[in-house]
């Protein structure tokens, strides 16, 4: 699927998506030791925040929430209205450069291809400030798939595996990474990692 079917998969999908996954869970609960870890009133870019219930409702007010798919962003209007919203693609945020302190992407980057990944993450350390954290779910194996079917629509995924996702975040430019499993919005275990920019 090239990014535009995908966009357009994601809008077919994201009120499905939206009523299936459970809105509390330990994932959710890793955005408090986030917050623990940055400066008072932060400014958090949630990458892929869909209807926000998971991620974006748990953040600081002036936090923004950022996804693809305009229906996403719909749903979200309606869970969080009053946060900041932007449609934008994450290989190119539409974001200024040191403007947030932390980056939340749950279940995000897997509908990115695999070889674009690293235009990722350094879009990542771009719009972070030195020193800020990302905090993202992290591959468990490697893959590159239509999954049909999935939420009564189609959707891509795709990972290069927990090995080299983890290269890949120290060469934009991460340095301290800490993991950790935890229970995702469908009821099953993922692992997450927070990982620190270089603050030099």
């Amino acid at each position: 699927m090239d990014r535009n079917e995908v966009r357009h998969a994601w809008d077919s999908v994201s009120e499905t998506y939206a009523e299936r996954r459970d809105p509390t869970g330990s994932d959710a609960a890793l955005l408090d030791d986030l917050l623990e870890r940055l400066p008072g009133a932060p400014t958090v870019l949630d990458v892929g925040c869909g209807d926000g219930a998971r991620t974006l409702a748990n953040l600081p007010p002036n936090s923004v929430g950022l996804d693809f798919s305009r229906a996403g962003l719909n749903l979200a209007a309606e869970t969080v209205p009053d946060s900041r919203l932007v449609q934008g693609d994450m290989t190119a945020l539409p974001v200024a450069t040191d403007g947030v302190d932390a980056v939340t992407a749950y279940h995000a980057v897997f509908h990115v291809p695999q070889d674009q990944h690293p235009t990722v993450y350094r879009e990542f350390a771009r719009v972070l400030r030195p020193g800020g954290t990302v905090l993202m779910t992290l591959p468990s194996g490697q893959f590159e798939t239509v999954r049909r079917g999935w939420m009564g629509g189609s959707m891509f995924f795709s990972a290069p595996g927990r090995r080299a996702t983890l290269d890949q975040l120290a060469d934009a430019g991460f340095t301290d990474t800490e993991t950790v499993t935890a229970t995702d919005p469908l009821g099953s275990d993922s692992e997450f990692v927070f990982a620190t920019l270089d603050g030099d």
